[in-house]
């Protein structure tokens, strides 16, 4: 066998990416090559936990990718950081640990997802943990490669935030994992020994040695090469170089919901006008390859606070330098900060399950327009809150051939009457939450949105000039069974064969909370489908299509 020709092909060294090659190398037999345009994860800032607030604007570690201007936000560019390097967008995220709602996985199995029910990943929920808190139960694994662990940081004003909110009338919830979401507690968070637990520091790390494994990053891939309707290599950019590498059995895109979408359409698959306007010769037209965008519109409450230690005091010098000596000694204290160690998931008016997730931190601050958060000067909280299964939809799409240009985002954020309302509701139960009597003796004024703004005209402009997203873009190469599916529920690209997808591109609608790990899970059970074929052929799926050119897909393309 050839150096530039391996059995499998994972681009993309993210969630899922870092996982298929530990599960796919398992395999002596089989030679599996990962592409990565990043850079290895061998930063400090990646590993100290609090490095988090530094990263997501670092061009170096990140995509920084930015939306069109957001029509329902005022027109305004919002951030889209995505992880660029080993571990992908695990190795910058804010580390909360929640895999959403068993209705979540229901609706995708009652859609069609045969197979991704809640019962059908559970198993691979438990298979990747490593539940530190209680070990191994009925909704946890003890040795799984992904650790799981309680925050290492304590805070008075997270207390009684905790007990503002029970008095509000929401109960408390020691594991939003477990029998119910709903509720208010202390995130668990991927971290192990007070450091970041990452994809990469999970899955690759203990594996980056074996003999069949090859780990190449700065390996911008710009094409996938189709012969007779069959994918069969991947053109990438290393430095000023253009190689090509052949895959004998699969090709697995892991590149996420903004990289994959746009790679197809650089190799010619997807909405021909959308080719066309761009300059790509099409290769295989699959409407809804960038479609389906999906992302949780997030808005804050800010009061400030006296009487009480916030992470603005404790990172002045005096007491960074303890927090620092206190991490080095015991990994413990405020460089273990993940971006919330709070949470609550909250119903709101006539639901019958959580519609609203709640992220709060004993400090305050705005987002700026690269994404990052500036302290404000003054001591106090914030709360922020999304609509946890938004109706808007977006789309990501290419607008011209080369790999290196970054491609058009639209969310189109409140682009939904029912949005608009609930994003009103979820600021008007933040500030219930803050009035209640555990609160009463460090709550000073509301600084954000401010005790003027009270009418739903008033908020809702509010959140138009400051909302921004919570980094949880889905939904770009949905899976399903109709026309406007990009994967089977084998994650395999309709009307082509030997090309999956795994990532938070495949989600049909997005999940009631962070993503990181369901797209853990979505690596292991990819790998499992490509170890474990279903008796459906490659042939089924390449004939369960729509507007396939075979003429086109006859001849060798990229």
């Amino acid at each position: 066998m050839q150096d530039n020709s391996y059995d499998y092909i994972i681009v993309g060294a993210g969630s899922a990416g870092c996982v298929l090659a530990n599960r796919l190398s398992e395999d002596s037999s089989c030679r599996v090559l990962l592409l990565e345009a990043g850079e290895p994860d061998n930063h400090p800032l990646i590993h100290m936990p609090i490095g988090w607030s530094q990263l997501v604007s670092n061009e170096k570690f990140n995509w920084r990718y930015y939306s069109e201007p957001e029509p329902g936000l005022n027109d305004r560019r919002i951030p889209v950081p995505r992880g660029r390097g080993l571990g992908g967008s695990s190795s910058i995220n804010g580390m909360v640990y929640i895999r959403g709602q068993a209705e979540d996985y229901d609706d995708w199995a009652a859609a069609g997802c045969t197979g991704w029910s809640y019962a059908d990943l559970l198993s691979y929920f438990k298979r990747s943990e490593n539940f530190e808190p209680t070990g191994a139960g009925p909704y946890h694994g003890a040795n799984g490669p992904l650790n799981v662990s309680e925050p290492r940081i304590e805070n008075k004003l997270s207390d009684l935030y905790i007990e503002a909110a029970i008095e509000a009338g929401h109960p408390r919830n020691p594991d939003f994992n477990g029998v119910s979401q709903e509720g208010v507690g202390y995130f668990h968070v991927n971290q192990k020994n007070g450091r970041r637990h990452s994809a990469a520091a999970a899955y690759l790390k203990p594996v980056k040695n074996r003999q069949n494994l090859h780990i190449h990053t700065g390996a911008l891939a710009s094409g996938i090469h189709f012969q007779r309707g069959r994918a069969v290599a991947v053109s990438y950019r290393s430095g000023q170089e253009t190689c090509k590498v052949l895959a004998g059995k699969e090709i697995i895109l892991c590149g996420g919901a903004i990289n994959t979408p746009a790679l197809l359409e650089l190799s010619g698959v997807g909405r021909r006008d959308v080719l066309a306007k761009a300059g790509i010769e099409p290769v295989h037209e699959l409407p809804g390859v960038g479609e389906n965008l999906q992302e949780h519109l997030t808005c804050s409450v800010q009061y400030k606070v006296h009487n009480a230690t916030t992470m603005r005091e404790q990172a002045r010098p005096l007491g960074l330098i303890k927090n620092l000596l206190r991490y080095l000694f015991t990994r413990r204290g405020l460089l273990t900060a993940p971006a919330a160690t709070v949470g609550a998931f909250l119903p709101g008016q006539g639901d019958t399950r959580p519609a609203y997730q709640i992220h709060f931190a004993a400090g305050v601050g705005e987002v700026d327009d690269k994404g990052n958060t500036i302290s404000a000067g003054f001591p106090g909280v914030t709360s922020t809150g999304c609509v946890l299964r938004p109706n808007s939809r977006g789309s990501v799409h290419v607008h011209s051939a080369n790999p290196q240009q970054a491609p058009h985002i639209r969310f189109n954020f409140l682009d939904s009457e029912e949005d608009r309302r609930r994003m009103i509701e979820i600021i008007r139960l933040q500030r219930d939450i803050f009035k209640s009597p555990a609160y009463n003796a460090h709550r000073g004024e509301e600084y954000l949105p401010g005790s003027q703004v009270q009418s739903d005209a008033e908020i809702l402009e509010y959140i138009r000039q400051n909302a921004h997203s919570v980094y949880h873009p889905v939904g770009t190469c949905k899976m399903g069974i109709d026309d406007s599916a990009v994967v089977d529920p084998q994650l395999r690209v309709r009307g082509v064969r030997g090309l999956r997808i795994a990532d938070a591109s495949v989600f049909p609608s997005l999940i009631s909370g962070n993503t990181h790990a369901t797209c853990v899970v979505i690596g292991e059970k990819c790998a499992d489908l490509i170890r474990q074929p279903s008796p459906q052929s490659d042939k089924t799926n390449a004939s369960n299509s729509r507007g396939v050119n075979s003429s086109v897909m006859n001849h060798e393309t990229a």
